[in-house]
Parts: structure tokens; C-alpha cells; sequence
């Protein structure tokens, strides 16, 4: 049987300012982002198996990316917990808007290796991500490759 690559498409919209930058996105501002995820494996074969000729269930695929991307990150602002926009965050925070305080620069590069360790926890053993694209503008993306990695 071939391996096969499955893709799900997700969109989500997300606020970040990157510290220390010396452009625009040093400001706060946000993004239209458009993630795809494609995992790569066999169908399965098993003529009794409610999910014959499946991959995985791209529901099942879904409930991963949603449960740990886009449902924390939709309408979230992003920052870099070592910069001094903690401070804006706690005042973010305490007028109740989503901030997340990120181990890293929340670059759409850092971002999609962070969306790739957390998607790649949750697939089912058979199941490999294959990449991942991060769209953040129409012209704008990041990509991850697990044969890169």
C-alpha cells in the first residue's frame, strides 16, 4: 500500500508585535493566517474498520489542530515573554483580551516549529506530520518540513 499525504486547512486570526525589530511589525498589529497541515501514511485496509481507505479522518485532524492552535491562538495577541511587552500584556490581560506569553519571538518562523512540536504530539503513532505552511499575507509564509527536521 502507498503512503499517502492528506492536507487540512485552517484560518485564524492573530495579533503579535516582535521586540526589537527595526520594521512596521515591532508595533502591534495582526494577521489573517492561514495554516495547512499535511501528514503523510498509509490508508488503512482493514475492510472491518468504520475509517476504510482513510489516512486519518480529516475530523480527527481537525480536532487536533483546532484544540491546540487554533482555539488558543484565534483572536489571541502573541509576545515574547522575555521582551517588555509583558508589561502591555498584564494591562491586556487585566482588561480581559487572550495574550499568549510565547517561549519565542512570535515569528511566523518560530511559530510554525512551535504548531509542528504540538501537532506532532498528538498524532496517532501511524500517522507522521509531513510539514506544515504558516500563511501570514497573501504574499508571506512559512514552512516546516519534517525531512528538513
Amino acid at each position: 500500500m502507498s503512503n499517502i499525504r492528506i492536507t487540512k486547512q485552517f484560518n485564524f486570526e492573530t495579533g503579535h508585535a516582535l521586540y526589537g525589530y527595526d520594521g512596521k511589525c515591532r508595533n502591534v498589529h495582526g494577521h489573517s493566517y492561514k495554516l495547512s497541515v499535511t501528514v503523510i501514511g498509509r490508508p488503512i485496509t482493514d475492510t472491518s474498520h468504520v475509517k476504510l481507505g482513510m489516512v486519518i479522518d480529516f475530523g480527527d485532524l481537525k480536532k487536533i489542530v483546532k484544540e491546540d492552535i487554533v482555539d488558543i491562538f484565534d483572536h489571541a495577541t502573541v509576545f515574547n515573554k522575555n521582551t517588555p511587552h509583558v508589561e502591555l500584556a498584564k494591562e491586556l490581560t487585566d482588561r480581559g483580551h487572550n495574550v499568549i506569553l510565547a517561549d519565542y519571538q512570535p515569528t511566523s518562523e518560530n511559530m510554525v516549529i512551535d504548531f509542528a512540536a504540538k501537532i506532532q504530539s498528538r498524532l496517532p503513532k501511524n500517522i507522521s506530520l509531513f510539514s506544515l505552511k504558516l500563511q501570514e499575507t497573501d504574499t508571506s509564509f512559512a514552512e516546516w518540513y519534517a525531512s528538513d527536521n
